[in-house]
C-alpha cells in the first residue's frame, strides 16, 4: 500500500488540482456568459450552461478528494479512495443534465430563430475561454493519471471535451453570421448537446465500472502474471487470480499451491518475495495470497486454510 508519509503530498496535489478546476470553471463561465450577451448566440449560451457543470463538478471534486485522502480505519480497512467514483458518477449525471438543458434551449431557438450579432469581442472571449480550458484540462488529466485519481481524470477529460464543444459552437456562430442562416446556431447547439451527452455516458460508465470492482487492464494483469511467474521454481501452481481497482488503490489476490511438506516459514518467505516483485510492478498494490498444500489443490474439497495477507 502507499506509505502514510506519501499520502499528505498526494492529498495536497489533489486539493490544489481541485482548487484550480474550480477557479477555472468560474472564470470560464463568466467569460462565456459575457460572450453570449454580446452575440445573442444560443450556441454560446449552451456552451456557458455546460460550463456551470464544470463549476459544480469542481466543488464536488474538492469535497471528494479531501474525503478519499483519509487513511484506512476500522470501518473502512481498504481506505476511502473509492469515494472518487461517487464524484465521477455525480459529474456524469450533471453533464447529462447540462446536455438536456442545451437541447431544450436549442429546440426553442429553432422554433423561434433569432439573428446572431457579430461581435469580435464576444467571439474573441470564447477563444480565450477555450485556451484556458485546454491548458487546465491537459494539466488535470495528466495529474489524474499520475496520481491514479479517477475523479481528477474525469474532471480533466470533461474540461477537454468543453474545448471541443466550444470549437464547434464558434464554427457554428461564424457560419451563421457569414451565411445569415440563423437556424445554424441552434442546430450547432444540438450537436454540442449530443457531444455532451456522449461524454456524460462515458464518465458514468467509468464510474460504474469502478464501483462494481472492475478488473485491472489486460496489460496490467499480464505484468502481474509475469512478476509471479518470475518465481515459478518456488511454487507448484497459481490459480484464481483476481484484481480490482478502488480509486487510487489496486488489489490482487490469488491461490498459490506449494508442496504439502513445506515449512510455514519457507512458504512465508516465498510469499514475501512474490509480494516485493508485485509491488515493484504496480506501486501501491495490495496483495493477498491464499496458500494451498499440494494434496488439497485439486481434491475438490477445500477445508478452511489460513490466508497469508501481505501488508
Amino acid at each position: 500500500m502507499t506509505s502514510s508519509a506519501a499520502q499528505p503530498s498526494v492529498a495536497a496535489l489533489l486539493a490544489r488540482a481541485a482548487q484550480l478546476s474550480l477557479a477555472t470553471g468560474v472564470v470560464v463561465f463568466g467569460i462565456k456568459l459575457v460572450g453570449y450577451f454580446l452575440t445573442g448566440s444560443v450556441g454560446l449560451l449552451s456552451d456557458a450552461l455546460e460550463s456551470t457543470v464544470n463549476v459544480a463538478a469542481a466543488l464536488l471534486l474538492m469535497l471528494t478528494v479531501r474525503f478519499s485522502a483519509r487513511p484506512a480505519d476500522d470501518e473502512h480497512p481498504y481506505g476511502h479512495a473509492k469515494a472518487e467514483y461517487l464524484s465521477s458518477f455525480s459529474e456524469g449525471l450533471l453533464i447529462g443534465i447540462a446536455g438536456v438543458l442545451i437541447i431544450q434551449t436549442s429546440v426553442l431557438r429553432l422554433l423561434h430563430p433569432e439573428p446572431v450579432r457579430a461581435s469580435a469581442l464576444g467571439l474573441g472571449l470564447t477563444v480565450v475561454a477555450s485556451v484556458i480550458n485546454l491548458v487546465v484540462g491537459l494539466h488535470l488529466s495528466r495529474q489524474g493519471r499520475q496520481l491514479h485519481s479517477p475523479a481528477l481524470l474525469a474532471d480533466g477529460q470533461h474540461i477537454l471535451s468543453d474545448v471541443w464543444s466550444s470549437g464547434l459552437v464558434l464554427a457554428g456562430v461564424l457560419l451563421a453570421i457569414a451565411t445569415g442562416w440563423n437556424w445554424l446556431d441552434p442546430f450547432i447547439g444540438l450537436l454540442v448537446a449530443l457531444l455532451v451527452l456522449h461524454f456524460g455516458w462515458r464518465v458514468l460508465r467509468g464510474a460504474v465500472g469502478g464501483l462494481l470492482d472492475e478488473r485491472l487492464s489486460g496489460e496490467e494483469i499480464s505484468r502481474l502474471r509475469e512478476a509471479i511467474d518470475h518465481h515459478r521454481a518456488a511454487f507448484l501452481e497459481v490459480h484464481d487470480l483476481r484484481t480490482r481497482r478502488a480509486g487510487r488503490d489496486t488489489f490482487v489476490d490469488f491461490h498459490l499451491i506449494l508442496p504439502s511438506d513445506m515449512p510455514l516459514h519457507q512458504a512465508h518467505d516465498i510469499c514475501d518475495r512474490i509480494e516485493d516483485d508485485l509491488m515493484e510492478t504496480l506501486p501501491g498494490l495490495g496483495v493477498t495470497i491464499h496458500i494451498e498444500p499440494e494434496y488439497l489443490a485439486h481434491s475438490g474439497t477445500h477445508p478452511r486454510v489460513t490466508d497469508i495477507r501481505m501488508h
